[in-house]
């Protein structure tokens, strides 16, 4: 019998851990070469890892929810007698460490939890408790069994709040819990790592998409790219930034020192059934607006149906967010760290308002943007969103030279 010991590969882009996702295996069955076996996550993407030999699956190291170091032992396999009858071994300790975000944690013992008496977890006691008759009453009514409750009362005499407390309580029946893992897990972190180090400041500015929305009407004519409102803001945006190149940067907090990128790589994000990703649209300052259109479909369809790569979901310079027609009035989006702003994309809305002193009905949509306040002022920001929202009342602006 020969074991082959299969280590959690370099997944690329700096990653020195990645977290089980899911097995798709179990100790004892057998596999062939490049059956897929696992699912680990990184901070970029969700990556099918197959089997490396063909052979009976021996032991994994580790469950869905734990980080496993690049070079860790992640599986091993009996690649000899693979059709003999599996000897018993043992499930080796897993190689494990806590994901980046949670810190060093030192091993504790397995804490012992005493069941909390409720109407499914009755103690067992032959004694007769203490009640008033009424309290009796609504306990037998209720599927209680009051030896199970907690008496508050004299010499451990059930009171009628004793049994409220029963009562009112969630029962295991009516709570799911769900645990927080995969991709979901690093949007947690991400996002709570953003929001607590960066200082964000946010601007809400009203624009007249009247004329934006008609040309986006004309320029989706059966048989063209169907267009959105998107391509037309990412391509003001693309204008916008040689006005305002300190917006279209990174943060890098270990060396103290902001990167001015002369590109603009525009990240998309992008609601998935994991979460929320960002991919990213490259070169957006050298597409045109049907090529912007069909990039943005592509990167988002990739992302929604797990089919992005990591490079696809990382990169990006400044990220563009719009919920369609659930955006609302206005959001604070917070920013797609080490990025230094964002613009979200609010609900287009008809309604009264006035030009020129006469009442009309326009097409209107709110700007919501945050800023990392730390080196993108107040009235840089809202210069920034002001000269956007030029361009995008007046979209010939938009395709006439800078």
């Amino acid at each position: 019998m020969s074991v082959h010991s299969f280590k959690m590969p370099d997944l690329g882009e700096g990653t020195v851990a990645a977290e089980i996702v899911a097995w798709h295996v179990k100790p004892g069955d057998e596999v062939i070469e490049g059956q897929t076996i696992a699912e680990v996550s990184t901070d970029k993407a969700v990556v099918e890892i197959p089997a490396p030999v063909t052979g009976r699956v021996r032991a994994l190291a580790g469950e869905p929810g734990n980080s496993i170091p690049v070079g860790a032992e992640l599986i091993s396999f009996d690649t000899a007698g693979a059709n003999a009858a599996p000897a018993p071994v043992e499930r080796p300790a897993p190689a494990l460490m806590p994901s980046a975000a949670s810190g060093p944690v030192d091993p504790q013992p397995a804490p012992v939890r005493t069941p909390i008496p409720s109407r499914d977890n009755p103690p067992a006691s032959p004694a007769r408790v203490m009640t008033s008759p009424a309290t009796r009453r609504r306990a037998r009514e209720a599927g209680v069994d009051l030896k199970a409750v907690h008496g508050s009362g004299p010499g451990g005499r059930i009171k009628r709040e004793d049994l409220d407390a029963v009562l009112s309580a969630p029962q295991a029946a009516d709570v799911e819990e769900i645990r927080i893992i995969g991709v979901r897990r690093v949007i947690a972190q991400r996002m709570s790592e953003a929001k607590r180090t960066i200082p964000h400041f946010s601007y809400v500015e009203e624009v007249d998409v009247t004329e934006l929305e008609a040309l986006r009407m004309h320029q989706s004519a059966p048989g063209a790219v169907k267009l959105t409102l998107l391509p037309f803001v990412i391509a003001a945006l693309v204008q916008v930034l040689r006005e305002f190149p300190q917006c279209n940067a990174h943060y890098d907090a270990a060396k103290e020192t902001l990167r001015r990128f002369r590109h603009v790589h525009v990240g998309i994000a992008t609601q998935t059934p994991d979460g929320l990703k960002v991919p990213v649209v490259r070169d957006a300052e050298k597409r045109s607006l049907a090529d912007l259109a069909a990039e943005i479909r592509r990167v988002a369809e990739a992302a929604r149906s797990n089919k992005a790569t990591p490079t696809m979901l990382s990169g990006s310079t400044i990220t563009v967010t719009s919920l369609g027609k659930l955006g609302g009035i206005a959001s604070t989006p917070i920013l797609n760290a080490p990025e230094v702003a964002i613009i979200g994309l609010n609900r287009m809305v008809a309604r009264p308002v006035v030009r020129s002193g006469v009442i009309a009905i326009r097409q209107m949509m709110n700007l919501s943007s945050s800023f990392d306040h730390r080196f993108v002022d107040g009235f840089v920001a809202a210069a920034m969103i002001q000269a956007l929202k030029g361009r995008l009342e007046y979209p010939a602006t938009i395709f006439l030279p800078s």
